[in-house]
């Protein structure tokens, strides 16, 4: 989601700067749309920096007898440990 609005921003950027040929005296329309296609990279590079980040799984198995039916059991969990590494 994050590299679609990156996208976004640099597209509505582009347009203010390149193609909007409007002049406002109060608000210069290029620097707002460089500062928006700035934005957009931005976004765009932490989107992709967030989902191609290491993750770790943690696989936790147990083996035993169940004391009260001494039937044998032997279970395995998968999950994530949390870390941000």
């Amino acid at each position: 989601m994050s590299i679609g609005a990156g996208i976004f921003l640099i597209a509505i950027g582009a347009i203010l700067t390149f193609a909007v040929n409007v002049d406002v005296q109060f608000i210069d329309l290029d620097m707002i749309g460089y500062i928006l296609m700035a934005a957009g990279v931005l976004v765009v590079i932490l989107g992709i920096v967030l989902a191609f980040r290491k993750r770790r799984t943690v696989v936790t198995r147990r083996q035993g007898i169940d004391r009260r039916t001494g039937q044998p059991y032997d279970t395995t969990e998968h999950g994530d440990n949390g870390s941000a590494l």
